[in-house]
């Protein structure tokens, strides 16, 4: 007896027959993947008694019973109009959504007419209008009628459902820890690419092993590149290969087992994320690869400048698109990569597009607020001051850290971790205590970068014959060569710091005399930040 449908698909059915009872006049289904929608839709026909019918429709083949309407979507639209309204009929339209994304054609301007007049009739008949393409694309007339159901990704109940009705056969079982690891791995694709990915590997050697889930990652990886939204990283730097951010390192070692069931019986919520303010190269981005990797999840890497699409609405659906895939894959690291150049001074009005940057950041920090999902947000700003309030209150993040420049004790780690990769034989002949204190005001990447051209300098001489190994005076030249940042963007550091404390952000490092400073400025400003540090 093969196993149960999917809860998933059930509750969606529901929903579905739930909308078609009371009324609704248009249904817009957008999902990559026709198949399961219409599987559902039978579903959701059958489910009275006689059952409805249904009818589906695309600009190729024309209507799925007779074959009528190829080519015009009015024609698809009049019959719908001609069909008595006491007939119990859900009416499918496939793609209509590059004929909705015309503004004021000619072509764009009837059918959208009709829609509006077929809402009128529809409101008071036994029919409904389903609209079903993969993007969303709805002309402001229509907003008020239509209702948008997002077709979800198949989540760990389906997903091993369709590893039951594909790999399980007489000669083939997957189970135990292998059968879970294959369903984690297969989060966040399409039914179409689990089957595709499952069949090759029983194709191939009638078996599912190691390197077939190791096939699914890299399936995952492309289909996430697709998207042009995400980028799917595997990190593989834990928290000892970054040096200092002890504060830091101590938040996210306390919050290692927050994603168990364990930690729900507990009663401790899914964390929801941080946010890491600082210039660049004080290791924001490092931070969020190690968090994914300390925590062993997968990471997924936003740049938020791709949500936004040139066509009126791609930029809506983009992020749509982007939570529901995060979502499939939970729990997850979502990094939204210097999240100030895309949402910086939109309350002021200067983002000039129309409000779309304003829409974009209003739908990203509504589900931020409200996702029960367990997908865990590290967001890295350098230009913090420009981003608006709304992002930073609490609620939308767990912790706010601020990373300032490494004192002397954590230059001197930092020196450590980048040498000891390099050289871990020769680690005790640099003079790491020299380098520390002669790299004041650098940042981890301002070292790691002096550090290679330390490297090059020793490559670049040969003696008795072979290419010198590089040294701790090789290093120091490089210092001594390399203005630092911190020596340009002095003020904006001034103003980091005083942003923290007015802020109430929490110090990455331990640093007693930046805290010391960030009670100075708080006093100036009649807070009281020392419970803060």
């Amino acid at each position: 007896m093969p196993p149960s449908p999917p809860l998933p698909h059930q509750r969606l059915v529901h929903e579905i027959d739930l909308m078609i009872r009371a009324r609704f006049p248009i249904l817009y289904i957008v999902s990559v993947e026709e198949e399961p929608v219409e599987d559902v839709l039978q579903r959701v026909a059958a489910l009275t008694d006689p059952p409805r019918h249904l009818l589906l429709w695309d600009v190729v083949r024309g209507w799925s019973d007779d074959g009528t309407a190829k080519g015009s979507v009015m024609a698809a639209l009049a019959r719908i109009a001609q069909v008595p309204p006491q007939e119990a009929v859900l009416f499918v339209l496939r793609d209509l959504h590059p004929t909705l994304q015309q503004p004021n054609s000619e072509k764009q301007a009837p059918v959208i007419r009709e829609l509006k007049n077929l809402t009128r009739d529809l409101k008071r008949s036994r029919k409904t209008l389903i609209l079903l393409s993969h993007t969303l694309e709805i002309p402001p007339g229509l907003a008020e009628d239509i209702t948008v159901i997002d077709f979800p990704l198949p989540d760990a109940a389906e997903i091993d459902y369709l590893i039951s009705s594909l790999v399980v056969t007489d000669t083939l079982q997957v189970t135990g820890l292998a059968r879970e690891q294959l369903v984690k791995a297969c989060q966040g694709l399409s039914r179409e690419r689990i089957r595709r990915v499952l069949a090759k590997a029983i194709a191939a050697k009638q078996q599912v092993n190691e390197s077939d889930i190791l096939h699914v990652l890299e399936e995952k990886k492309q289909a996430i590149r697709q998207t042009g939204i995400l980028e799917f990283f595997t990190p593989q730097n834990s928290l000892k290969s970054v040096g200092g951010l002890e504060n830091l390192k101590l938040w996210v070692r306390m919050r290692q087992d927050a994603f168990t069931e364990e930690a729900r019986r507990y009663g401790i919520p899914n964390p929801k994320g941080v946010l890491l303010v600082g210039i660049q190269g004080t290791g924001k981005s490092l931070s969020a690869k190690t968090i994914a990797s300390e925590w062993r999840l997968p990471l997924l890497r936003l740049d938020s400048g791709r949500l936004f699409g040139g066509i009126v609405g791609e930029s809506e659906s983009r992020v749509r698109q982007m939570i529901q895939l995060v979502e499939a894959i939970a729990p997850c690291v979502l990094w939204i990569d210097e999240i100030d150049k895309a949402f910086g001074n939109i309350t002021s009005g200067a983002d000039g597009d129309s409000g779309t940057s304003r829409r974009v950041f209003g739908s990203l920090i509504t589900w931020m607020q409200e996702k029960t999902s367990p997908v865990f947000i590290v967001a890295t700003a350098n230009n913090v001051q420009i981003l608006p309030a709304e992002l930073l209150r609490k609620g939308r993040f767990d912790e706010i850290f601020f990373l300032n420049l490494p004192t002397e004790a954590e230059r001197q780690d930092i020196f450590k971790v980048h040498l000891q990769r390099l050289r871990p034989t020769r680690l005790r002949e640099f003079d790491l205590a020299l380098l520390a204190r002669q790299a004041k005001n650098f940042s981890g990447a301002e070292i790691e970068q002096v550090i290679i051209d330390g490297v090059h300098r020793g490559y670049s001489q040969v003696v008795n014959g072979q290419r010198r190994d590089f040294t701790t005076e090789d290093i120091m030249l490089a210092i001594e060569e390399t203005v630092p940042l911190a020596a340009i963007a002095r003020d904006q550091i001034e103003h980091l710091k005083r942003w923290a404390a007015e802020a109430g952000a929490r110090t990455a490092s331990k640093d007693g005399q930046l805290m010391a400073e960030l009670r100075r400025y708080a006093t100036q400003r009649g807070i009281d930040a020392s419970e803060r540090e």
